[in-house]
């Protein structure tokens, strides 16, 4: 049976790393009706834990995610949450999980227990209503614990050789990268570019656009460009690069973005007649220039992306399993060492995903720790 306490990181309010506590006291939740309890591997970062942290998914904070944190106006607004409203505290937050079911609700076949599992962060409570949803991590306790429920339909099993650390960098940006991909309909023979090449959901997109089919040209820092080249890029461009010289006027087919602001306008530009423009961040600013003779003359879609596309996780999965695609992991931590994770994160000198290990044994945590001070 799982123990009564566990450990688990909470989000006490917006603000600074001073409201994220490491706890190990924590009530282990009980799986409801319909739900099973997993016991978390491996979780991973992402943007959305510290966007949320800092309230910058309200509309009252302005500017880029690094100006957001530190003004906070979100404090006690009404729509610091993904979705828009208010997010309830203290939260465990963490969208990204892999695990085993140790335990199961009132309806779940017991057979389930001792699956391993990928957890599709998207909760839907309402097939009727496609655009309600909630998210892992944000409208209902995440992976920063040792144990998390979830609806039993979001728990899918997987069968791989990858470690749990290794699974656990999929969730969020590959299911981020391939709805981008799916809603532009990205097809063999076409070019994509592909903005913050490096992040999480960078890497993502450039190693699905590849398997595609499709030619992708990837913008990221120069120090970078080899990893990102070796992912699939076909050719890799400076952050500071005139993008508009280097690729010229209506020149792809596709841009996938997760950057925004002051260099939106040429991403618009090397569009093709008919292109399409999938965003799915902003970590350069929300507010961006646009001139809507070249959207409207050039027929060009402009796609925000953030709830799937119905199977989408699913076909994640299928890759994941066929080894179609691979997983990018630059380092690891233990859960109690949150704020150095986040602060490594938000240093931005790393290529793919941060990964918190909470089951790692203590020995091999201090190994770790003390090869990091080293």
């Amino acid at each position: 049976m799982p123990p009564k306490l566990m450990r688990a990181i909470l989000l006490l309010g917006h603000g600074g790393f001073d409201q994220l506590e490491y706890r190990d006291d924590v009530r282990t939740p009980n799986p409801a009706s319909g739900e099973v309890l997993i016991q978390i591997g491996a979780a991973s970062i992402n943007n959305t834990d510290v966007n949320t942290r800092i309230g910058w998914y309200s509309k009252s904070v302005p500017g880029a995610p690094r100006q957001a944190a530190n003004s906070l106006t979100a404090q006690g607004c009404g729509d610091s949450a993904w979705t828009g409203h208010a997010l309830l505290f203290p939260r465990i937050q963490g969208i990204d999980a892999c695990g085993r079911i140790v335990a199961v609700g009132a309806g779940i076949d017991t057979a389930r227990i001792g699956e391993r599992v990928v957890v599709d962060p998207v909760l839907r409570a309402d097939p009727s209503a496609p655009w309600s949803v909630g998210y892992l991590g944000s409208e209902r306790d995440g992976a920063f614990a040792d144990f998390t429920t979830v609806p039993a339909a979001n728990a899918h099993a997987i069968t791989s050789s990858l470690t749990d650390i290794e699974l656990a960098s999929f969730p969020c940006a590959y299911g981020t990268a391939e709805n981008m991909l799916t809603r532009a309909g990205v097809g063999a023979g076409e070019i994509v570019l592909v903005t913050g090449a490096s992040g999480g959901v960078g890497s993502a997109a450039v190693q699905l656009a590849t398997r595609r089919g499709a030619r992708v040209i990837a913008v990221a820092a120069p120090a970078k460009g080899a990893v990102v080249q070796s992912l699939g890029a076909s050719m890799v461009l400076a952050r500071e690069a005139d993008i508009l010289s280097e690729l010229g006027s209506e020149s792809v087919d596709v841009v996938v973005d997760v950057v925004g602001g002051e260099r939106f306008p040429p991403l618009i530009e090397v569009l093709r007649r008919g292109g399409r423009y999938a965003v799915a961040g902003a970590i350069g600013g929300p507010m961006v220039a646009l001139d809507l003779r070249t959207l409207y003359l050039k027929d060009l879609r402009l796609l925000g992306c953030t709830v799937p596309e119905p199977g989408v996780f699913k076909s994640l999965i299928g890759y994941i399993e066929r080894r179609e695609i691979s997983p990018v992991v630059s380092a690891t931590y233990p859960m109690s060492a949150i704020v150095a994770a986040q602060k490594d994160f938000l240093g931005k000198s790393r290529v793919g995903k941060i990964v918190l290990a909470p089951s790692e044994s203590k020995t091999q945590l201090a190994q770790e720790s003390a090869a990091r001070e080293e």
